[in-house]
Order: C-alpha cells, then sequence, then structure tokens
C-alpha cells in the first residue's frame, strides 16, 4: 500500500506537467537490492541443505537474475495496472550493461579523485548475511541486556584488582588495554603498569586517555580496539595491537581460545561463567542499552576489523554545502526535510561501499598475480574500467613480472547505483541527447526514510560527477497508516493489500482515495478498512464518486444527442441564464485553485477541490438546475444548455484526469468521439480565465442552494411525496437577499415543486401551521395546510420518539449498571455512549418537528 501510494502521488504530478504541455519523461526501472535478494535465496538454500558457498558463485548468480526476472516481472505488472505513466520502452535495471558501464566509470573517476580508497578499518559487521553494512543500514533496537562487572587483576600485585564493566563480555579476549582519565588522581599512579588478562594470561598496559570518563562507573575502561569504535580510536592513539577474536559467522577464532569455534553469544555465556568460578565477577547490573541491529539480517552488528573499500563523503558533502550549491540545492516538500538533509551531509563519516556478496556490481579494482600468487599487501591493486586495461596498468605499475590480475571479489553497496540513477539511467558518461534534455531532473519523489540512503547520494553523486545537483525539487511522502492510525508493518501483520482493493473497488478509486487523504504535503493518511470484511470506507467512497461521475457522463452524453464539443462549440454569451454563468464561474474558480495547488504539491487539496467542483456544483445542483432547457422547445435555451455541459463534462475529465486516468480515458473517448486516436493524456490542462470567475455571483447563487436545500428539508420533514406541491414563502427586508432570490425564483420553484413563491419583505399576518426555516436573515415558510395530515403526522412522530425514548432507556440503565460499567471493557462502554448521544440528538429532532406541529 505504501508503494502504490508512493508512486501514485508523482503520478498525478507527471500527468499534470505534460498536460500543460511539457516534454515529460518518468523513467521506470529496479535497483537490484543486493541484500534482500541474497537473504531470500541463502534462505532457499538452506531450505535445500545448502548454501551459497557450496553451489558456488556461478550457480547462484544464475539463481539470482532468475528470481531478479520473477520478482520485476511482478513489479512490473503492478505498476501498470496502477496506470503510472511511466516510459517502459526506457526501463532500466541497476545491474543492466549500460548502468554497469556508468558504475564502473563513476568508481573510477571518484577513485582517480581520490575519493575512494581502500584500508582497515572498523565496519559494521552482519553475521547473517556475512557483509559490511553502513551506518545508515542499521536499526538501533532497546535491548533489557546486563552490565557485567569485571576484576582486572594488577601484573605485579595479583591481589590488586581494577573493575571494568563490559556490556559484551566476549570482547575482553580482545582487550589489548585497559584505559583511565589521566586527570583521576585515583588511578594516576597505575598508568604505564600492567594488568594479567584473565583467561588469556596476557599482559597489557595501563594507558591515560582524555576520552575516558571518570565519573562513570569505576573510571575505568577495558579497550578492545578490533571490536569498539571508540577503542578502535584509543588504540590508534596509543600504539595498542588490534586483535580480531571473530569469525565472519559470528563465531570466535582462534585468537579467542579457549572458546574459539562457540557462537558470540554462547562465549559470552561461558566467559561469564569462567570469571564466575574464578572469582573475578564483582557484579551484575540488569541495563537498558541501544544495540544497533543489521536492518536486513536481523541480528545485532558486530564492529570488526576488516579490509573494505571506502568512499570519502564528507569531502563531497561538503561541495553540496558549500554557499554556491546552496542555491541549487533541492527545495524540499515540505520544507522541514531541508533540515534532516544538511544534518545528514554535516555529519557524514567514511561510507563503506564494499559488501562480501556476490549480487551486485563486482568492484571494478584488480590485485596482480605474480608467480601465481596474489599479492597479499592490501595497497597492491589497480582500478580500471575492464580486465585488459587492469592488467596494463598492473604491469605499469608492479612490474613486467606480473602474470595477470585477479578482480576483486566483493560487490558494491547497492545504493551506490542507485545514487547515479538521474543521470545514469539518461546514457551518462556519455553525452546523450537525453542527458543534455532531461538533465538536472526536476522532481524526485520518495519517502523520508531515504533522504540519505538515497537523496543526500544522488546529490553527492551528482554534484562530483556531473558538476550538477540532480534534481529541482524533492517530494517527500508520508506513510500509510492503518485503520487504527498505526504504521503499517510486517512484524504488526497489519498492512492492506492493494491489489485486493484494486478488484474491490478499481484502479482509480484506490488512487484518488489515497491522494484525497493527504492534507498539506507531505503528511501521512489513514485507510479506513474492515479486516473481517476486507472493505474499505476511504476506497468505496473513492468508488462512489466514480460513479457518480460515470453516471452524470451518461446523462450528459443521451442529452448531448451525440453531438461532441468541438460540433456544439461555444455558447452565445448573451444567451446564458443565472445558472450557467454561475458554474462557469465555479469551474474556472476551481481551476485556478486545482492548478495552484498542483504546481505547489498540494495534491490532495487538489483532488478535494475537484470532489467539491464535481459532486456538489456539477451533480448535485447544476444538472438538476438544467433539466428543465433540456425538454424545453426553445432551440437557443436548449442548446445552450448543452453547450455549458458539454464544456462542463469535458474540462472535469481533463482536470480529473491525473488522478483518476482511467475513468477519465474513458468517457473523453466517446464524449469526443475520438476512436482512439488521440488521448485525454496529451490534451492539454483546462486553464482559467479570469473573466467567466465572479466571486459575487457565487456567493449569491450559494444563497439559493442553501434556500432550495431548506426547503426540500422542510419537504421531507413534512413526509411530503416526490411530486406533492407546495406553496412557499420568503421573508427577508434585505434589498440584497430579495433580488437574488427573485433572480433565482424559477430554479427555487423547479427544484422544490413550488406552484407559489411569494418573496415579501413583510407579512400582514402571521400565517398558521407552516414548517420554517432561516437562510441567512431569510425566514423560509411553507404553509402545511391541505398538504399534511397533522393528526397521523403527529402520531407517527409520537410513534417514531416512543420507540427511540425505550432504545435510550435502555442503554441509561447499562451505563448506570456497576456490573455492566466494572467489567465492559472501555472501548464497548464508548460505543455505548456515543449510542446514547446519537439517540438523544434524533429525539432532541423529533421533538421539535412535534412542536411545530402543535
Amino acid at each position: 500500500m505504501g508503494h502504490a501510494f508512493a508512486f501514485t502521488l508523482p503520478d498525478v504530478v507527471v500527468r499534470f506537467k505534460r498536460m500543460q504541455g511539457y516534454n515529460v519523461l518518468w523513467v521506470p526501472g529496479t535497483d537490484h537490492a543486493s541484500i534482500a535478494v541474497h537473504t531470500i535465496l541463502e534462505r532457499k538454500l538452506r531450505a535445500e541443505g545448502q548454501s551459497r558457498f557450496d553451489i558456488g558463485r556461478e550457480a547462484f548468480l544464475k539463481r539470482a537474475w532468475i528470481w531478479k526476472e520473477q520478482s520485476q516481472g511482478t513489479i512490473k505488472g503492478q505498476l501498470r495496472r496502477m496506470g503510472f505513466s511511466l516510459d517502459w520502452s526506457r526501463d532500466r535495471f541497476t545491474m543492466d550493461e549500460g548502468l554497469n558501464r556508468s558504475v564502473i566509470e563513476a568508481f573510477v573517476r571518484l577513485h582517480e579523485a581520490g575519493l575512494i580508497y581502500r584500508g582497515e578499518y572498523l565496519v559494521n559487521w552482519c553475521p547473517a548475511t556475512q557483509s559490511a553494512v553502513s551506518d545508515i543500514e542499521l536499526d538501533d533496537k532497546e535491548i533489557q541486556g546486563h552490565l557485567w562487572h569485571f576484576r582486572y587483576p594488577l601484573a605485579e600485585d595479583p591481589n590488586t584488582f581494577l573493575i571494568v564493566a563490559t556490556t559484551r563480555p566476549e570482547t575482553m579476549l580482545g582487550d589489548t588495554a585497559v584505559a583511565v582519565n589521566p586527570k583521576d588522581e585515583r588511578y594516576q599512579h597505575l598508568i604505564g603498569k600492567q594488568i594479567k588478562l584473565p583467561i588469556k594470561n596476557r599482559l597489557i598496559p595501563i594507558v591515560g586517555d582524555d576520552y575516558v570518563d571518570p565519573t562513570f562507573g569505576s573510571g575505568c575502561v577495558k579497550i578492545t580496539p578490533a571490536h569498539d569504535p571508540n577503542d578502535f580510536e584509543i588504540g590508534k592513539r596509543h600504539q595498542l595491537p588490534f586483535i580480531n577474536i571473530l569469525n565472519q559467522d559470528g563465531t570466535i577464532n582462534e585468537n579467542g581460545d579457549p572458546f574459539t569455534g562457540l557462537d558470540r553469544f554462547e562465549a559470552r555465556k561461558q566467559v561469564v561463567k569462567w570469571f564466575q568460578e574464578h572469582d573475578l565477577l564483582e557484579k551484575i547490573e540488569d541495563y537498558t542499552h541501544t544495540v544497533p541491529h543489521s536492518d536486513r539480517g536481523g541480528v545485532p552488528i558486530e564492529p570488526l576489523l576488516s579490509i573494505q573499500w571506502f568512499c570519502d563523503v564528507s569531502t563531497m558533502a561538503a561541495t553540496c554545502l558549500e554557499e554556491e550549491h546552496q542555491k541549487t540545492n533541492p527545495e524540499f516538500i515540505p520544507e522541514r526535510w531541508t533540515k534532516v538533509y544538511t544534518g545528514w551531509l554535516e555529519k557524514l563519516r567514511p561510507w563503506c561501499i564494499s559488501r562480501q556478496l556476490w549480487w551486485g556490481h563486482q568492484i571494478p579494482a584488480w590485485y596482480p598475480v605474480i608467480n601465481g600468487e596474489i599479492s597479499q599487501d592490501p595497497q597492491a591493486f589497480v582500478v580500471a574500467r575492464d580486465a585488459d586495461q587492469a592488467l596494463t596498468k598492473a604491469r605499469a605499475q608492479f612490474g613486467s613480472q606480473v602474470e595477470s590480475v585477479q578482480q576483486d571479489p566483493d560487490v558494491l553497496d547497492t545504493w551506490f547505483s542507485s545514487g547515479l540513477w538521474p543521470f545514469s539511467t539518461l546514457g551518462w558518461p556519455d553525452q546523450t541527447e537525453d542527458l543534455a534534455r532531461y538533465y538536472p531532473n526536476v522532481l524526485m519523489s520518495t519517502g523520508f526514510d531515504i533522504i540519505f540512503f538515497w537523496v543526500a547520494r544522488m546529490t553527492m553523486m551528482g554534484s562530483q560527477l556531473t558538476g550538477q545537483i540532480p534534481f529541482k525539487d524533492v517530494y517527500i511522502n508520508g506513510l500509510v497508516r492503518d485503520e487504527n492510525g498505526a504504521k503499517m508493518s510486517k512484524s504488526k501483520n497489519n498492512g492492506i493489500d492493494p491489489l485486493e482493493l484494486l478488484d474491490k473497488y478499481g484502479t482509480d478509486a484506490l488512487r484518488y482515495a489515497l491522494v484525497k487523504e493527504v492534507v498539506g504535503t507531505g503528511q501521512d493518511v489513514r485507510i479506513a478498512y474492515d479486516r473481517k470484511t476486507g472493505e474499505s470506507a476511504s476506497v468505496e467512497a473513492a468508488r462512489n464518486f466514480a460513479n457518480k461521475i460515470w453516471n452524470a457522463s451518461r446523462f450528459v452524453l443521451l442529452n448531448l444527442e451525440e453531438q461532441t464539443p468541438a460540433q456544439l462549440g461555444s455558447p452565445d454569451p448573451g444567451a446564458l441564464e443565472l445558472a450557467d454563468k454561475w458554474i462557469l464561474s465555479r469551474l474556472h474558480s476551481s481551476t485556478q485553485a486545482i492548478i495552484q495547488n498542483l504546481e505547489s504539491y498540494g495534491l490532495g487539496e487538489g483532488a478535494r477541490l475537484l470532489y467539491s467542483l464535481i459532486w456538489d456544483d456539477f451533480c448535485d445542483w447544476y444538472i438538476e438546475l438544467v433539466k428543465p432547457r433540456l425538454r424545453s422547445e426553445d432551440p437557443v435555451a436548449k442548446r445552450t444548455a448543452q453547450q455549458i455541459l458539454a464544456i462542463m463534462l469535458e474540462s472535469i475529465l481533463k482536470l480529473l484526469h491525473p488522478w483518476m486516468p482511467h475513468l477519465t480515458e474513458e468517457i473523453w473517448q466517446i464524449l469526443t468521439q475520438s476512436q482512439q486516436q488521440t488521448s485525454i493524456a496529451v490534451q492539454p490542462y483546462p486553464s482559467l480565465d479570469p473573466q467567466w470567475i465572479n466571486p459575487a455571483l457565487e456567493q449569491d447563487f450559494g444563497l439559493l442552494i442553501q434556500t432550495i436545500g431548506l426547503l426540500r428539508n422542510l419537504r421531507a420533514e413534512a413526509n411530503l411525496k416526490p411530486k406533492q406541491t407546495i406553496t412557499a414563502i420568503l421573508l427577508t427586508g434585505d434589498p440584497d437577499e430579495q433580488r437574488i432570490l427573485t433572480q433565482g425564483q424559477g430554479y427555487i420553484q423547479d427544484l422544490t415543486k413550488a406552484t407559489s413563491l411569494d418573496i415579501v419583505g413583510s407579512l400582514a399576518e402571521e400565517p398558521q401551521q407552516v414548517a420554517a426555516g432561516v437562510v441567512g436573515t431569510i425566514q423560509v415558510l411553507m404553509p402545511l395546510a391541505g398538504l399534511v395530515d397533522f393528526e397521523a403526522l403527529r402520531a407517527k412522530l409520537q410513534k417514531d420518539k416512543a420507540k427511540l425514548d425505550k432504545e435510550a432507556e435502555g442503554i441509561r440503565s447499562r451505563l448506570q449498571n456497576p456490573k455492566f460499567t466494572d467489567k465492559a471493557p472501555p472501548e464497548i462502554i464508548q460505543t455505548n455512549r456515543d449510542q446514547l448521544a446519537e439517540l438523544e440528538a434524533q429525539i432532541q429532532l423529533l421533538q421539535e418537528r412535534l412542536s411545530k406541529i402543535d
């Protein structure tokens, strides 16, 4: 549902801009989702009793391509079914031949610029996927854990201990120092001395470092440089050894003897047990702390010392933040996300771009093979566009003894290729016509959760590789929430399948419902949904709207007598009636407001404005007002009515098309008799004509509508049959109101079945037995004598009231009964209170109607 929503929003903009005459390109495509695909395929392999290492890289990649074709087919089918106006002739995939070339070129250029390098650093390691993950691929989870306090004995005095605390006891196997603050008087005399590390019996130094907070815990900190980012920095400052105790699958390696081969969490238990047995466990505290988990692997990550490829994004980000780029940086809608974007750019660390996976863009780095051996020097490599170029470079750099080159087996982070999307899909690095025409892009529409994953990386890559920020606007859409306002998630199992709603209500209904719910820009939307029946009140209302349009269109088409809008032409301004001028004013003022909202990405407000224009103004009022003229013997009056109906229907279809493309296309084809020769999608979007906008007339006509509505309500209250006629009196001393009512007298009489309508400033005597109401300062009086059997009406109303009184009394008794209120769930009690309030309102209304009769 989130994807249906996220794609519908830009589709509205794309269709609107195309109808405005712009050459619009919306490129469809998919990324290769390296980690996600590995997770899926390796799960299948485990079910077969195998791993990817058992079948090898080539066989694994063959499976990946097959899975890609299947899943991509599903994705494309769903996008097509939603009617998104994508240019399918340009469909791209991040690992297709052209984009692979772009990725290689980008890597080479960034390496040549000194922005990509290889080094041994701490990375976030996911034991589940056995790959490095970047900082923003982490999901911080609050864990109810423990804080273990260990005693570390001094080497020179085994009976003297320093107390250190840790949440990861197994890492002590890789400790290479204990640090204290050099200003902490308790430990100043110990700096430079040694600790005898328990279990390992390794001598490690006590070092002084300002990083240590002397007020936290004992003021002593165990230092594991190979498994903690802060310890890593301390280790570099004090030139400590870096001892890695973990294998890539999260088990303990030979450096963690005697626990070699144990899973990290089992090793944790065994380490604690050892300290307990040797009386070196000071205490255990309950401790709530945040533990970063791999977003894809779903397990706690391990800081692991590893040789990886990095991208110096801080330098690239600084370029984006420079004053000259600030002028061209994208405008975020809503604007509040600008701070999130710039905040990310200001705090970036080197981006680990290598992944120990097979599905993805293999890193274009090669290692020289000499005497049949690959060089073990971490810096003995060349970066090249292909193997031939790599061999030439390697021999030039390392000598003619280089026999061959071996490509780095790792692949690039998926976001590396996705970061090139705005220009790689247009042919970069070649200077193509598409690149010249469509780059920089105009609009990037996405979710707030990938502002850094994708948006910031695209701006950095674009700025560095093309010299331009890749897009003008970034529209950040909100979330689709469930019927209770909760975020949809797999863990909550509260998602809604959009395909089920498409089957039940139709594509346009779902599209319109999703966008209409957006208030402002970038806000979350809430979809009403009954999980028992699979029904959605929100989408059903949109389907009813579509049905309303279809039925109104059938009425118009029937009365146009097979004439197209072009054949009917424009009406004679002198032949226009008050209702014609009113509906044309509503059309043009609404068009103005709708365009303004579309230009500022107020897509939800635009949808609601259309709803009001179509349902309220056109269907409920104008069509009813125009019916007498369509039956008229006056050819000018009839043709004028037909012309206005044709103008209104065609304009409404064009205005609505970005939201409901299928319905509007179907009706427009019939209306214009185009025979599929052209499409509404490429027709000019309606433009406003200020000469037709008349706010005073719209206000005046609103008074007529309210008056008609009140008289209709009075008829309903009196239980009059549809064919019964009435007389009415409109009493007002306001000259403007008298003028308006007089101008619309015919409309009032036609729509209320009033054979007589008196518009007066005063009455000689107060009429008896009338139904009455007020609009503005107008008293609306409907004499009932001769129309209503008062005794029968009184008896009916009294019977209805008695029935409601009985129901209300039953609920009151229930709510006053402690046996009910003490046991019933709060939501049941509230439901009863709501029912009582509704009944009391109905009883009050019946009492008022009885009072009028009396």
